[in-house]
């Protein structure tokens, strides 16, 4: 009987220092996925762009956002199908109308906003219409393209304009 409890004594006193050992190998392999908040600025427009990242279980939390660059979509590209500017419609108001084919050419779905490089009476501005737009086009699937469409009209008490001219389309990414 003795010598059942002793190999029971020394039994439960091996599980223990093997179970309850402090292997550092164990904490080093410890990893967490954190997500980065991540901000743009366009034309004084924030944007969005959240990455994530696996990092050792210790690490902080991030806090406050990290201003970045804005993140274009690569292989972008885009057809100009219609750009019309009309700068007096006869009724007070001017009236700019487009169709822009935004291609996605790379094998993951996108998410993000087109900014339109114009330049108006010889002022060069950059801008998303997408706000106003009636096809905004702030995703565009995989291997896919969307048609950004946008027909507004506005008054010209607010100042006459004469001509607009698109000069260039970059699709940067939101999340």
């Amino acid at each position: 009987m003795k010598t059942v409890l002793k190999y029971t004594i020394l039994l439960l006193i091996t599980v223990l220092v093997y179970n309850c050992s402090s292997d550092d190998d164990s904490e080093d392999d410890c990893t967490k996925t954190i997500v980065i908040p991540q901000i743009y600025f366009i034309n004084n427009q924030s944007y969005n762009f959240d990455t994530t990242q696996e990092v050792p279980c210790d690490f902080p939390d991030p806090e406050t956002p990290e201003i970045i660059e804005p993140p274009v979509l690569e292989n972008f590209s885009y057809e100009v199908l219609n750009f019309t500017f009309t700068p007096d419609t006869g009724n007070n108001t001017n009236r700019l109308q487009f169709e822009i084919k935004l291609n996605n050419p790379n094998a993951t779905a996108v998410e993000g906003v087109p900014i339109l490089t114009l330049i108006s009476d010889g002022l060069e501005f950059s801008g998303s219409y997408s706000n106003n737009a009636i096809v905004p086009c702030y995703g565009i699937e995989a291997n896919s393209s969307c048609i950004l469409t946008f027909d507004q009209e506005s008054s010209l008490d607010l100042g006459l304009v004469n001509s607009i001219e698109l000069i260039d389309v970059t699709y940067y990414l939101t999340n």
